[in-house]
């Protein structure tokens, strides 16, 4: 993905959220529900949701707890409130 491309979604991602929270105050749930539809159109271009992108066998871990991962030890080492 280009910069100029990116700043694009980063840019549609930004305007949903304040949609989405404009919605929110409003009580409108169709424009909530439109907002919520394009946050997630533009997280999926950004690759932060959808099918993983990366191919080097790894299991992805994104939403699972902490807890359940191979991670846990060394998130419990961390310093309180650095997390």
């Amino acid at each position: 993905m280009s910069d100029r491309e990116r700043q694009h979604w980063v840019q549609v991602l930004m305007r949903a959220r304040r949609e989405m929270g404009d919605a929110r105050l409003t009580q409108d749930m169709e424009a909530k529900k439109k907002a919520r539809a394009t946050v997630d159109e533009a997280k999926q271009a950004l690759g932060e949701r959808g099918p993983v992108w990366w191919d080097d066998g790894t299991p992805d871990y994104n939403r699972h707890l902490i807890r359940n991962t191979p991670y846990a030890s060394w998130y419990e080492g961390l310093p309180q409130g650095k997390s």
